[in-house]
């Protein structure tokens, strides 16, 4: 199916990552008034059914594609490799975030005027991260597009991919970034948590981890949050720790983070991941 080379995938992807957004938070936005209590959760609810209507509709659409391909076993290892992306993205960000602020190029917020009062709306937060951003937003790239990928492409070449229009689509998402240097580090950084991402997705043989890996990275700025004095020299550092979250996470025994008796496809595990590979267009 044409739907399915990369050359339309990418773009398919890209294009459904705006739609989710828009279809999702439609409902509310044309309904409701934004003062409403119930006006954000509805919208990030609104974006995760969206996500998973489109990927659903994509899928059938591009031949259809099973959807075990995403990845989303129900397994017991599922919660462990949630919770070790979320730790491994926190990480990253946190010491992007202290190697900022040790060599000048950033300060620490303030605990008891910004961090402690969001740590009372904590599972709220990680509530709107989650149905927000990390689900959905993982679903798309690294369920369905990376199976996708996977089918065409070696894998080393699926993580290159995914990575990069991964960050190449952040060119229209809003920063502090105000400078060409600053906004090509912005994309640099988003490709690297794109990395991070397909890395946990590649290692695990399933997506949940991806899924706490973005959660994390969200997370870790809320916990110990910085303010900025050069922006393009934090991007830079969270760019690297990102990279190196996502070389370790590779690195990793597999034994370590697969569950037994969890089934691996053969597009979506860690067993083909030879970075010898050639490509199997």
């Amino acid at each position: 199916m044409k739907a399915t080379h990369p050359a339309w995938a990418v773009p398919i992807a890209m294009v459904t990552l705006f739609a989710q957004v828009i279809l999702g938070t439609a409902p509310v936005a044309l309904f409701m008034d934004p003062s409403d209590p119930l006006y954000e959760p509805l919208g990030m609810i609104g974006i995760t059914v969206a996500s998973v209507a489109l990927v659903w509709a994509i899928r059938r659409l591009s031949g259809r594609l099973p959807w075990s391909g995403l990845r989303l076993t129900r397994s017991r290892s599922a919660v462990p490799h949630a919770l070790l992306g979320v730790l491994a993205g926190a990480a990253a960000v946190v010491a992007a975030n202290a190697a900022s602020v040790a060599i000048g190029v950033a300060t620490w917020l303030p605990w008891d005027k910004v961090v402690a009062p969001a740590l009372t709306s904590l599972p709220v937060a990680v509530a709107y991260i989650v149905l927000g951003q990390a689900f959905p937003e993982e679903l798309l790239w690294r369920g369905h597009l990376y199976d996708t990928l996977s089918r065409r492409l070696s894998p080393r070449m699926v993580l290159v991919v995914v990575s990069v229009a991964f960050g190449a689509m952040h060119i229209v998402s809003q920063s502090p970034a105000d400078t060409v240097a600053e906004k090509l580090l912005y994309l640099v950084q988003a490709a690297a948590l794109g990395f991070a991402c397909a890395a946990a997705r590649a290692r695990s043989g399933a997506l949940w981890m991806a899924i706490g890996v973005h959660t994390g990275y969200h997370l870790g700025d809320t916990l110990l949050p910085t303010q900025d004095r050069q922006f393009g020299a934090q991007l830079a550092l969270l760019a690297l720790t990102l990279t190196l979250t996502g070389l370790i996470t590779l690195r990793t025994a597999r034994n370590d983070t697969h569950d037994p008796s969890e089934p691996v496809s053969p597009h979506g595990g860690v067993e083909p991941l030879d970075f010898l590979a050639t490509s199997r267009v």
